[in-house]
């Protein structure tokens, strides 16, 4: 039921008018299918945009713990096995003509029952609510490196250190012929520590502070290594930060991988300047 201010129940209208603007009221917020994918793997209907959407999740009254969040919007519905039906008859205005803020639709295996077509922008949200955008790009960065570090952020989390570029980690993660794979996966490329000289690595944040010796072992181990391609460093993305990102954020399978390319820090700073704040990037 949707409350309607009584300025629009006067008797003045009539009665077509009354519904009339309830109709409209009703139908004024359209639904958004969100994919969360870090810290918990999601799939969210809300009449909330994009950024309202990232700040609620980050510091909603009731459920909101000052952490930052990853989600993607989606075209959907699609098909695929998540009750479309319930999210449309839940995902309706308050009585107050309040936006529904959230209905959760699922939380197990979402990432993997989602087309990697159907998923659209990426939205980084910081610990204080602020959102910046990713659009994905067919420009993929072609520079090779003896290794890349990288965080996966969705289904798993792990830090790890890789011989494999891009494209090739990810197809190595979604290989069902491995021992340990998954279906898809969400990972960002991290900027890489200067072992030789640390206080010259740039704006890293803390993410390398408590395990440098560790860190330099295991890129050793596999530099050296022709048979492990790529080792843990840690299991969770407890350190991750924005900050750390080299060039974007990726999702990929066997079929594919869509590369979001972070801003340059002078795009940060001259349109995202808060957001560039608050995430610790300037």
């Amino acid at each position: 039921t949707i409350q309607v201010s009584s300025r629009y129940m006067h008797p003045r209208f009539t009665i077509r008018e009354r519904c009339r603007t309830i109709v409209t009221m009703a139908s004024s917020f359209s639904i958004h299918y969100y994919l969360s994918l870090s810290p918990v793997e999601a799939l969210i209907a809300s009449q909330l945009d994009p950024e309202t959407f990232g700040t609620y999740m980050a510091i909603g009254a009731k459920n909101g713990s000052h952490e930052r969040i990853v989600f993607a919007e989606l075209d959907a519905p699609f098909d695929a096995p998540f009750d479309w039906d319930y999210a449309r008859r839940r995902c309706v205005p308050h009585r107050s003509g309040e936006p529904k803020h959230s209905v959760w639709m699922a939380v197990y295996r979402v990432l993997e029952r989602t087309p990697i077509d159907r998923i659209g922008r990426l939205y980084l949200t910081t610990r204080d609510g602020r959102t910046l955008s990713l659009r994905s790009s067919p420009d993929r960065p072609d520079t090779a490196r003896p290794y890349y570090v990288y965080q996966e952020l969705c289904p798993l989390t792990p830090l790890v250190v890789s011989r494999m570029d891009p494209a090739a980690f990810a197809n190595h993660l979604t290989d069902p012929a491995h021992h340990v794979s998954v279906p898809r996966v969400v990972f960002s490329d991290l900027k890489v520590i200067d072992f030789d000289d640390p206080d010259d690595t740039g704006n890293i944040g803390r993410t390398y502070d408590r395990n440098v010796d560790h860190l330099r072992a295991i890129v050793q181990s596999v530099i050296d290594d022709p048979d492990k391609p790529s080792k843990n460093v840690e299991r969770s993305a407890e350190g991750f930060s924005y900050q750390i990102i080299r060039d974007g954020l990726y999702i990929g399978d066997r079929s594919g991988l869509s590369y979001y390319p972070m801003p340059t820090v002078d795009t940060i700073r001259r349109d995202h300047y808060d957001w560039g704040r608050s995430a610790m990037v300037l």
